[in-house]
């Protein structure tokens, strides 16, 4: 059912995990979900839980680390850039789309949190994309509205890339932050519920690091993944995002505006739960046959 591959993304090694039906007959080509984990995940966190079941329902799907992440080459390791790690998105479209199991004229893509913000991104400009599924996505609103929302907030932290920026010229050195700590330790992501949530998904994923470079955290600010969603269409998208989204600002506000912007075809199944929610019974079985039952309309 799984089996290790290799694609190239800017001159690196990716590595993933294709997922193929075992019941194909020769020749047969089906359907392919490329599929995209959370902020700086690794495909050993949650992705098998989704691949399986998409496998299950006659997808081929593939799994796969970032430039920079997991088992995939680069350095520094733990860089966050969303436009490269959509380069690497586009990447594995292209590879997937060449196995002989793969029908090109019907690829979907799916991501999950962070993942799910690239996978908007990526299903607007990419044209070979026939249907979008975005679970608990990271949307934001626009900048602008992200520094009016918490002004001091956002220019504590400019100011900080910005020394980082000036000693990152000077010595070359790359300066990095936790994701998520203990109550009262510096973080990128405070509370409890990340925490909790991190700690629970990579108990699966041994690999992952708790860290990202300061300079990811220059590049994703700059990152807007909904400007563009006019684009989109005719290209299907379906939102799942969760009604008590409690790690994004004013969450449901922009994931509303962006539905709203977005054309048809589309569709939005809000879940009355938190975050990490989803990835726990009986969340991951209904978003998971969601995302199959929006797949199997459009592809």
């Amino acid at each position: 059912m799984r089996k290790d591959i290799t694609f190239t993304s800017k001159g690196l090694r990716c590595s993933g995990w294709l997922y193929v039906p075992d019941d194909l007959k020769s020749g047969q080509k089906v359907p392919a979900i490329v599929m995209a984990t959370g902020f700086t995940g690794v495909k050993e966190d949650v992705l098998p839980d989704y691949a399986e079941r998409f496998v299950a329902a006659g997808f081929v799907a593939l799994a796969f680390d970032y430039r920079f992440l997991g088992d995939s080459e680069g350095e520094p390791r733990s860089q966050v850039f969303p436009l490269e790690e959509a380069e690497d998105y586009r990447n594995a479209i292209t590879w997937v789309s060449e196995q002989p199991e793969v029908d090109p004229r019907r690829i979907g893509i799916w991501g999950t949190s962070y993942g799910g913000a690239l996978a908007i991104w990526v299903g607007t400009f990419d044209k070979r994309v026939k249907a979008v599924v975005a679970q608990v996505p990271a949307i934001q609103h626009p900048p602008p509205m992200r520094r009016a929302s918490n002004p001091e907030g956002w220019d504590r932290l400019g100011e900080l890339l910005l020394r980082d920026r000036v000693e990152r010229y000077k010595t070359g050195v790359v300066n990095y932050m936790k994701v998520v700590a203990p109550e009262g330790e510096p973080c990128y992501l405070p509370g409890k519920e990340a925490y909790d949530g991190f700690m629970a998904i990579v108990a699966k994923a041994p690999n992952w690091r708790n860290q990202i470079t300061l300079e990811s955290l220059e590049k994703m600010r700059e990152f807007d993944a909904v400007s563009s969603i006019e684009l989109m269409s005719p290209t299907a998208l379906l939102l799942i995002p969760a009604e008590k989204e409690s790690l994004i600002r004013s969450y449901m506000d922009a994931v509303k505006a962006t539905y709203e912007r977005a054309r048809e075809p589309k569709n939005m199944i809000v879940l009355p739960i938190g975050h990490f929610e989803i990835y726990r019974e009986p969340w991951l079985s209904k978003s998971a046959d969601a995302a199959i039952n929006w797949f199997k309309q459009y592809l």
